[in-house]
């Protein structure tokens, strides 16, 4: 199953934090909220059996 870890409000947040967990190997997907374009929100999941570790990635990377 996957989780939602991180919400992102732009496509530019979304390509940094995807960056950043597949650097760590981690298997990444991208969700859009609402109509999905490029101006809305974006769900970021990882497989619910990594989402510590994602979450841990990201607080040390600042988000």
């Amino acid at each position: 199953m996957w989780t939602v870890i991180y919400m992102a409000q732009t496509k530019e947040q979304v390509l940094k934090v995807q960056e950043i967990l597949r650097e760590a190997s981690l298997a990444v997907r991208v969700k859009p909220v609402g109509n999905g374009d490029d101006d809305g929100y974006f769900e970021i999941l990882v497989p619910e059996t990594e989402a510590q570790l994602a979450h841990t990635i990201l607080i040390r990377n600042g988000y």
